[in-house]
This record gives structure tokens, sequence and C-alpha cells, in this order.
């Protein structure tokens, strides 16, 4: 209701107006949706910072975070702009929490000069042995590596990675190959000790001793069951479990491959709470997607391939690129091992 005063136009005198301002009424169904979006965001947020797994469909929601971070935002602020103030201040502040686990991958950690010896350590994963072995064995000679950790490692493709010429750049293996996706392997231009650093799981993880000029360290080829089979995830969730935490006084431990979880995955937070660090995200690359390696809108890209390290390990660069024939982008990361 407003008051306005009016001149009469016949006897000149002032006299108020009182008018009344009819508001657009709020669309109920708009806000409705803003609700539902609010507390599925606020659901969601809650599952990836509190570290619940939950079922496979809670698991594949949690890859998504970076996604998920974003939209809510970005809905957050459209709330805001409609004057829906619970809605708009509960998602913001939500994101904003969210932003501050996501953003940080982004941008490179400070760290020192590292001395000590210089590795170079790639990790691919091989979609079943059906990738081409040409064109990683060409990758391995122009980008120097010194250790190729390998998922999905089958017997036909040993043999084409030998016809290749493999063995002429990384003679040294521990071949767990086998049919189908289950295979794994480890090459290196060093000497190499198999050794049994995981339990038995359902897919095979090449484990050995690399005999480095100074500090040795042990790799692991880490591939555990995906979480979202219709089995569920308990396979997926036992084995990140049962990889092996930093050794304080052996060896310094590398895990290397497709860990089938993301920085978000609680799982993953878990060895990297135990003294591991994330490569990528020690570089400022932790956002850099690696599967599927073909562009598109589904599914939405996302990081499940790493290189863990023992926090005593200074992390120089990491690549992430494509490989013909594999569903999964390929990881190089270059790092110097101290001489303890």
């Amino acid at each position: 209701m407003k008051t306005t005063p009016e001149t009469d136009a016949r006897s000149g005198t002032l006299h108020d107006v009182v008018t009344t301002e009819v508001k657009p009424p709020r669309s109920g169904f708009a806000t409705f949706l803003l609700v539902v979006c609010a507390m599925a965001f606020v659901t969601a947020a809650l599952v990836r910072l509190l570290g619940i797994d939950g079922t496979r469909y809670m698991i594949a929601a949690t890859s998504l975070t970076p996604y998920i971070t974003v939209l809510g935002l970005l809905i957050g602020l459209f709330a805001l702009f409609r004057r829906r103030w619970v809605v708009g201040l509960t998602m913001t502040l939500v994101g904003v929490v969210l932003v501050a686990n996501v953003a940080p991958r982004a941008f490179p950690d400070s760290r020192p000069n590292g001395v000590g010896q210089q590795v170079r350590l790639m990790t691919s994963n091989l979609l079943v042995g059906i990738a081409d072995a040409g064109a990683i064995v060409r990758e391995v000679k122009a980008r120097r590596v010194d250790i190729l950790a390998m998922q999905e490692l089958t017997p036909e493709m040993v043999r084409d990675l030998e016809r290749a010429g493999l063995n002429q750049v990384l003679p040294n293996r521990v071949f767990l190959d086998e049919p189908g996706g289950s295979g794994s392997g480890i090459a290196s231009r060093f000497p190499l000790s198999q050794r049994n650093l995981t339990p038995p799981g359902t897919l095979q993880q090449a484990g050995a001793l690399v005999d480095l000029p100074g500090k040795d360290i042990e790799v692991v080829s880490v591939h555990p069951l995906p979480p979202v089979v219709t089995a569920g995830p308990e396979a997926w969730q036992r084995e990140l479990a049962g990889l092996p935490s930093p050794d304080s006084t052996g060896a310094i431990r590398v895990l290397a491959g497709d860990f089938n979880a993301t920085l978000d995955h609680v799982g993953l937070t878990r060895l990297l709470n135990k003294g591991y660090v994330d490569a990528a995200d020690q570089v400022g690359k932790g956002l850099i997607h690696t599967w599927p390696s073909s562009s598109g809108f589904w599914p939405p890209p996302v990081t499940i391939d790493h290189v863990l390290v023992d926090s005593k390990v200074l992390v120089d660069t990491v690549d992430v690129f494509d490989v013909p024939g594999s569903d999964h982008r390929a990881v190089v990361s270059q790092f110097v091992v101290p001489r303890l």
C-alpha cells in the first residue's frame, strides 16, 4: 500500500491518494524445484564431506563432485537473484565449502628442490589388451619413461608389446598377464624383483621392488574392482583398503594405476592421510580427467587414474595423454626419490 499527495484540479487543494501496489505472485513450482535442488545438493555434499561410501550409485555421484559443486553454486546464486534467501544462502555456503576442497587441485603446491634419483613413471590401462602397443612403446621412448605400470594386461598384449620393442627400452618386467581385464604388469629399465604387496583380490595388482641407484622403491600397479558393478562396492572398498601404507623404515612406495576412485572418495582419501601424495594434485593438475578418454558429455569425464607417491618424494611434473585403443588416458609423472 502506498500514499501519494495529489492536487485537486478544481479546488487547488492537496489531498492524499492511497494506491495499492500489486506484486507479481511468486511461482510455487519454481520454489519447489529450487528446494528439491537444494536438498539433493546438500545431501551429495554431506556424502562427500562426511566420507560416506554408501551404495554404488552414491559412489558414482561422489565421483562427480567437481561438477556438482559448480552446478550447486550456480543454482544457489540464481536462488539469491530470485530472492529465495534460505535456499540460496544454504546452497551458496555449502558450495563454498566444496570449492575449498576441490579448487586446490588446480593449483601447484610449493615444493623444495629435490636431491636424489629422478624417475619417470607411466601408468596405463590397456582396455583388456586392445590398446595400441606400438603407440605405448613410442610414448615410452619419447617421454624417456623408466617404469611402466599396466592394467588389463593380456598375454596377447604382452606379445604385441614385445613386437613393438618394449624389451629394448624396458627390459626388466614383472608381468601377471591374464585374459580379459584382470591382468597387470610392471616393466622397468632398472632391475626388478617381484613383491606381493597386496592381498589377493579380484584383479591382479603386480608389485615389484625397483633397484634404483641409491634408494630403492616399491611399485604397485593398482587396479581394484570398479565399485559400480552389480555385486556392489564391497570388493572395491576392501581392495583399496588392502593397498600398502607408506613404509617409514623400508623402501619408498609408489602406487600407480587405475584406482577406479577420485580424490573425493574416502578410500583414496585414507591413503593420502596415511602419507601418500597424489602427484597430479601436487603440481596443480588434479582436475585433469583420465576416463573416459573420448570427449563427450556422457559419461562425464572423471579422474580415476593416479600416481600416489610417498610424501618424502618430490614431484616435478605430470602429463596426461590419450592412448589409441584405450578408454583410459595414460599418466606420466616425473619425481625425485631422495637418497635417505
